[in-house]
């Protein structure tokens, strides 16, 4: 199974931390850190324990190490684990997803398709903050499966059927809650979106 692998340096690490290599390991965390921090970001919003939430994710692989079987590819493994984290910090009632004005941790770049190019004015710089947060507000209310399927195909650029494996679902179930993601995305925004329009 792990030939399928062999140009996945994540799995290849993996299988080398299970050998007894502990550097592999060291490796495995520079490389995922910063995509699983990203991750949480866009499903949880800037939540302050982001940087434990990645932790946690290694923690579990470290749990893992002996009946690791490489199956996916290692970032589809990854998230699976960061999925089961997120629903599980949003289920323990502490859902209080922070929703700032969308300037810091990066808010710019995830939502910069409703950015605006042209040089700015303090007041044009307020609304789209205002957007921003409305955006991080429109998702945030999203189912979490939703939620996950739309930032891993919208974000991360995963193909359907990885994203299938990530929610243990099928591929046709996937499209369908993408689809839905973004019409209820359309939906919330909708009014915003109007009042940007020139």
């Amino acid at each position: 199974m792990s030939q399928s692998f062999d140009n996945d340096p994540g799995v290849r690490w993996m299988l080398e931390y299970q050998r007894g290599d502990e550097g592999a390991f060291d490796r495995i965390v520079e490389a995922y850190s910063g995509q699983l921090y990203a991750l949480f970001t866009r499903f949880l919003g800037p939540a302050p324990e982001r940087e434990d939430l990645v932790q946690e994710v290694f923690l579990r692989v470290i749990r893992a190490r002996e009946r690791y079987q490489p199956t996916a590819r290692f970032s589809t493994w990854l998230y699976r684990i960061a999925f089961n984290i997120a629903v599980n910090r949003t289920q323990r009632g502490n859902d209080e997803t922070s929703l700032d004005d969308g300037t810091e941790d990066g808010g710019e770049a995830i939502w910069s398709e409703l950015g605006d190019a042209r040089a700015e004015q303090p007041s044009v710089a307020l609304e789209r903050g205002d957007v921003v947060s409305a955006v991080r507000a429109a998702i945030a209310s999203l189912p979490e499966a939703q939620r996950m399927a739309l930032v891993l195909a919208k974000y991360d650029e995963l193909p359907y059927s990885e994203i299938a494996i990530v929610l243990r679902s099928s591929e046709k179930a996937i499209k369908s809650l993408v689809h839905r993601a973004r019409e209820n995305l359309r939906a919330r925004l909708a009014p915003i979106l109007q009042q940007e329009l020139p």
